[in-house]
């Protein structure tokens, strides 16, 4: 089994074989980092060029960091505040009208537990998908294999470990549901 067919299987696999798509995504992220605001249409172009599927409107703001890009889909009417970390070693999907605050960041990526194989360099990659209509609080962290359903509110602050349904307002650290949303 390759490396790539093991992140893809979610099985521990080498990161450093994928060193020169890294470096590669990271110089693009970089190049985005740097070109000014007032330049929209340049920024929306490069951020086509390094995200694997984007829809037609989408704004994110600098800085912006991901591993590969090819990893990530944005939906429809997607806005990101400043500082937002996509480790995307796995896919990390976002449905329609998704808003990230400042500060935020889904890792796909994680290493083991036990020292010895963790010091081998090994980790493992599970997908992330956030659902549709959904706000994320700043300093959100979202963890990998979590998913987030539809019409979420995410508090500001949380870690979310764990699957997050659809129509709640959930936070904290762990992230848990709070309340339902309900539609008046």
């Amino acid at each position: 089994m390759t490396e790539r067919e093991k992140r893809a299987a979610g099985k521990l696999y080498t990161p450093s074989a994928f060193q020169k798509e890294l470096e590669e995504c990271k110089d693009k992220c970089f190049e985005y980092n740097n070109i000014k605001p007032s330049k929209r249409k340049e920024r929306e172009d490069l951020m086509r060029k390094i995200l694997g599927k984007t829809k037609e409107r989408f704004l994110i703001e600098t800085p912006f960091w991901c591993d590969f890009g090819y990893n990530t889909e944005i939906g429809e009417n997607f806005y990101a505040n400043h500082n937002l970390v996509i480790l995307d070693c796995a896919k990390v999907t976002f449905g329609d009208n998704v808003f990230i605050a400042p500060d935020c960041g889904f890792y796909s990526a994680g290493h083991p537990i036990e020292a010895e194989i963790r010091n081998k360099g090994l980790e493992y990659a599970y997908p992330i998908t956030v659902g549709n209509n959904v706000w994320i609080g700043g300093g959100t962290k979202v963890m990998p294999g979590v998913t987030i359903g539809n019409n979420v509110v995410i508090g500001a602050g949380s870690i979310v470990t764990k699957d997050i349904p659809d129509n709640v307002v959930a936070f904290g650290n762990p992230c848990k549901v709070i309340r339902p949303i309900e539609n008046s």
